[in-house]
């Protein structure tokens, strides 16, 4: 873990986050500028910039705590597919995005979408009440 790195301070508990998992490798939380309700992060709690410099080991564990999300969003969310993948665009600390996606192309924000890849801001956050009620629910089995 680094010092100023924001997943990393997340990971140590030092700044507040909607966690949906939590082991002694890996940690999910709510994306605080969610593509749509449910966007959650998966990330190593090791700090890794790259994917690709994650330890086999643990990727596998990223994405079997990614597949768990994933299952609790289609009963959740009554979707039939959860998209996952990586970015590491924001924050220079390897995490991968799980998604509900209520269409076949639903991998991105509206607002992407709309503004096109030069204009692109970030989703707004949703209300701190709706986040936590989401989290308690991917939380459960």
């Amino acid at each position: 873990m680094t010092h100023d790195c924001l997943f990393c301070r997340i990971a140590r508990g030092e700044l507040p986050a909607h966690i949906v998992h939590d082991d002694d490798q890996v940690m999910a939380f709510l994306d605080l500028h969610p593509i749509r309700a449910g966007h959650a992060l998966v990330i190593p709690k090791a700090h890794h910039v790259w994917f690709e410099d994650i330890p086999p080991p643990l990727a596998a564990r990223v994405m079997e705590v990614s597949q768990t999300l994933s299952r609790r969003m289609k009963r959740l969310y009554g979707v039939e597919r959860v998209a996952m993948f990586f970015t590491g665009i924001h924050v220079p600390h390897a995490h991968a995005h799980v998604v509900p996606m209520h269409h076949v192309h639903d991998v991105t924000s509206q607002v992407y979408l709309a503004e096109g890849v030069d204009g692109y801001t970030t989703p707004p956050p949703l209300p701190a009440d709706e986040m936590a009620g989401i989290a308690r629910a991917l939380s459960r089995d």
